[in-house]
């Protein structure tokens, strides 16, 4: 029996809270001081990305898990940028990418000025072994029963253009990989028929996603125990807007396969798929208000790493649905003892079971790291330690009716201290994504910390609410710029008709598809917004859907021809803009060229419309692209805009400045939490034996609730 050791101290905060001075701008534009922590199979040692100085690069720090006080090893790959996200391959070795910039400007859609490295590193050496030079090379399986040996595919190059639905019909071809003489041997060459193939822990292919090109259907193989022999399951119009997707083989069901499917539902479930009889079975666990999400699988996948222990369903924040009671209690007992426990995840455990890295996240938490080893909880770091949980926001999680009678829901980060407050509505980009603020969220954090209540509505077209909410959208034309423009006003209106916003302090702030939506509504007649910032905004649809036309195909290429082709044009309404505009834009953005930028400006400039810009020089368009010095050159004028050109700082409101402040914890330690004894038996964590086959009752249980 192992007596895990608890944290006592856990946090909360005073009704009616007065707000805090806001931090430096410095504390948010820092990248995460440490990101990715990992450990090795057996336990005794893990490892992390940290950054040890403002603007600086990650570096690689290795611990032993049994002396935390021991300097840890450290690992730099300059001039290349360590990227998060290693990965053990046995006790000693792990892989771990890193990326450098090799050219100035974007090669075009999707195809960034960054190449990228796999590196093999010695954890017993302490030295790296070698290099992986693969472009699209990915770790498929351990292969247990062959020691110092993996399985790998590697993306065969296609033409520009094989892609449909997001993800890329790509033949992978599938190897041997041997990580001490650094050869590969050949397993078997992908087809587009197979596609990608999928393995179970033992490095047996179980079934494979991919495409007929004759009939234009996505097709699903499966091969059956203890043959070489591919059958076909399922077929998929690439028109269909409905979801098919293997996970595994069922455990207790011969032939079947767990699958996140819709079936004729407007909401996605998880079901017993019947492979041999091309039919489905049962469903397991589905949902009437929103889809149910991905399973998840049991936390020590180095010994149940095809066990499914229950599925995630997101809402007001993600759910946890367990059909492992065992996982159950483990959660369960460490939400009991890791200081204000919200978001908890198993990012790794030892084969034996005893040891694991646990991180919780919250709004009030931007992520921290735990090892649990000998009986004891040890901190190790927080992604941003120098943020305080009393003085970040909380997040609710409101619904409101559109002007059309449309249930629309939203996130709502709020300051603390006494409303009404000014507001900004901050949309999703996408804008066909799923959104869920259960974690933390840095842009809503910084604007809240600052004073200002964020809206992040879910507005039509937003994912996780069904297959209807979805196309409402866009299949009977577009409403980009239309209902879809409203369903953000009337979230802000509702805030105002409840008295917790002040209507003469509105905003608007969104980011690719969300700086489409705040060009649109600086440009709306109805007026309710002072100003509006609009980042790595689409300005010109047509421009937009002619960059990747020829990219997409099948359902996608419905909903995205259908949005932009029959979107209200922003680069068309330039002479309506009636309030303040702050347009950002990244010189090197490869999802939405910076000739949109260039294009608006220039459409500005000749109707005499005034504007403030801001070029961050060398960001792409994603999050990973934003340094530093980018971070707070974007923030110090967001702030100063919204305070200044728009005048929604109010008297009482202080507003940071971009003071830099002392590096607070960029350097933190592990170290041991402060704790109490509590009995955690890990012997029923470790059973094997309690699997699916005994779950039926409970999932039919769940399955029986309505919500």
């Amino acid at each position: 029996m192992l007596r895990i050791i608890a944290a006592s101290l856990l946090m909360s905060l005073v009704a009616g809270e007065v707000a805090a001075d806001p931090y430096p701008l410095d504390y948010w534009a820092r990248r995460s001081a440490v990101t990715g922590v990992s450990l090795s199979p057996d336990g005794s040692q893990f490892a992390l990305t940290r950054i040890l100085e403002r603007g600086g690069n990650p570096i690689i720090e290795l611990y032993d898990a049994d002396n935390l006080d021991k300097d840890p090893v450290r690992i730099d790959s300059s001039p290349m940028e360590i990227m998060p996200g290693i990965r053990w391959i046995d006790d000693d070795v792990f892989l771990f990418t890193a990326r450098q910039q090799t050219r100035d400007q974007i090669k075009g859609f999707n195809r960034g000025v960054y190449d990228y490295q796999n590196v093999k590193y010695d954890g017993s050496a302490k030295k790296p072994i070698g290099r992986i030079r693969q472009d699209y090379f990915s770790v498929e399986g351990l292969l247990p029963d062959k020691k110092n040996k993996i399985l790998i595919s590697v993306q065969e190059g296609v033409p520009d253009g094989m892609q449909s639905g997001g993800s890329t019909i790509r033949p992978r071809s599938y190897w041997e990989y041997d990580l001490k003489r650094n050869r590969k041997k050949l397993l078997m060459r992908g087809k587009i028929a197979l596609g990608n193939i999928q393995f179970d822990q033992d490095g047996n292919a179980t079934h494979a996603f991919g495409f007929d090109i004759r009939t234009e259907e996505y097709t699903y193989h499966w091969r059956p125990k203890g043959t070489k022999d591919w059958e076909e399951m399922y077929r998929l119009h690439r028109d269909s807007f409905e979801t098919f997707y293997p996970i595994s083989p069922d455990p207790v069901a011969d032939n079947h396969f767990l699958v996140i499917a819709h079936n004729g539902y407007d909401k996605s479930g998880l079901w017993s798929f019947d492979a041999k009889n091309k039919k489905f079975s049962e469903v397991l666990y589905r949902r009437n208000d929103v889809d149910s999400g991905q399973p998840f699988s049991h936390s020590n996948n180095l010994s149940n790493g095809d066990d499914i222990a229950g599925v995630r369903w997101c809402k007001d924040k993600c759910h946890r649905e367990f059909f492992d009671p065992t996982e159950e209690a483990l959660y369960r007992q460490l939400e009991s003892i890791i200081p204000n426990a919200d978001q908890i995840s198993i990012t790794g455990r030892s084969k034996d079971g005893n040891t694991l890295i646990v991180a919780n996240s919250s709004p009030r938490d931007p992520g921290t790291y735990y090892l649990i080893r000998n009986g004891k909880v040890s901190k190790i770091s927080g992604r941003k330690p120098y943020l305080e949980h009393d003085q970040l926001a909380d997040v609710e999680y409101i619904t409101y009716k559109a002007r059309d009678g449309r249930d629309i829901g939203g996130y709502l980060t709020v300051p603390n201290g006494d409303g009404p407050f000014p507001l900004i509505v901050m949309p999703h980009g996408g804008p066909y994504v799923s959104e869920t603020v259960d974690r933390f969220a840095e842009w809503p954090q910084m604007l809240a910390n600052n004073g200002y209540m964020v809206l992040q509505p879910q507005y039509r077209g937003s994912k996780k609410y069904g297959l209807e909410f979805y196309k409402s959208a866009f299949i009977d034309g577009s409403e980009a710029g239309r209902a879809m423009q409203d369903d953000k006003d009337d979230g802000a209106l509702y805030l105002v008709n409840q008295g917790r916003v002040d209507a003469d302090k509105v905003a608007m702030f969104g980011w690719s598809y969300g700086g489409y939506a705040a060009l649109i509504a600086a440009s709306r007649e109805d007026q309710i917004y002072q100003c509006v910032i609009a980042g790595a905004a689409v300005t010109d649809p047509d421009m937009q859907m002619d960059y990747y036309r020829y990219r997409i195909r099948g359902a996608s290429k419905i909903e995205q021809l259908t949005t932009w082709d029959g979107a209200v044009s922003p680069i068309k309404e330039v002479a309506k803009v009636n309030v303040p505009m702050l347009i950002v834009h990244g010189d090197n953005d490869q999802r939405v060229p910076p000739e949109h930028f260039d294009k608006y400006i220039a459409a500005l400039d000749k109707a005499n419309v005034d504007y403030d810009k801001l070029i961050l020089e060398g960001a792409d368009h994603f999050s990973n692209t934003l340094f530093y010095r980018h971070k707070i050159s974007l923030y110090e004028s967001m702030l100063d805009f919204l305070s200044d050109d728009c005048g929604l700082k109010d008297e009482s409101m202080n507003v940071a400045s971009a003071e830099v402040g002392q590096l607070l914890g960029s350097v933190e330690s592990p170290q041991e939490v402060p704790r109490k004894n509590l009995l955690l038996d890990t012997t029923a964590f470790n059973q094997q034996d309690i699997r699916l086959n005994g779950m039926r009752s409970m999932i039919n249980t769940l399955n029986t609730k309505r919500y």
